[in-house]
């Protein structure tokens, strides 16, 4: 996953947790803005959610932002 991505993930988590408390969940979604500009950043951010990580729909933020920052 590229970097930027990376860091976009582990900002939404945090602020998140912050906003609501460590037990917040949230979807691959919550990374992107409504519309649809970045196709090929919403898909690799599916593809690591869905096909790699077999995720449920919704994921506790802080389970999210521990799994990108040890890299998997």
């Amino acid at each position: 996953m590229r970097k930027e991505l990376r860091e976009k993930i582990i900002e939404v988590c945090e602020l998140k947790i912050d906003q609501k408390g460590s037990g917040v969940g949230l979807s691959f979604y919550a990374f992107f803005k409504n519309k649809n500009d970045q196709p090929e950043v919403l898909m690799e951010a599916a593809r690591w959610w869905i096909e790699t990580h077999q995720l449920d729909h919704f994921e506790k933020a802080v389970r999210i932002r521990d799994m990108i920052k040890s890299g998997a």
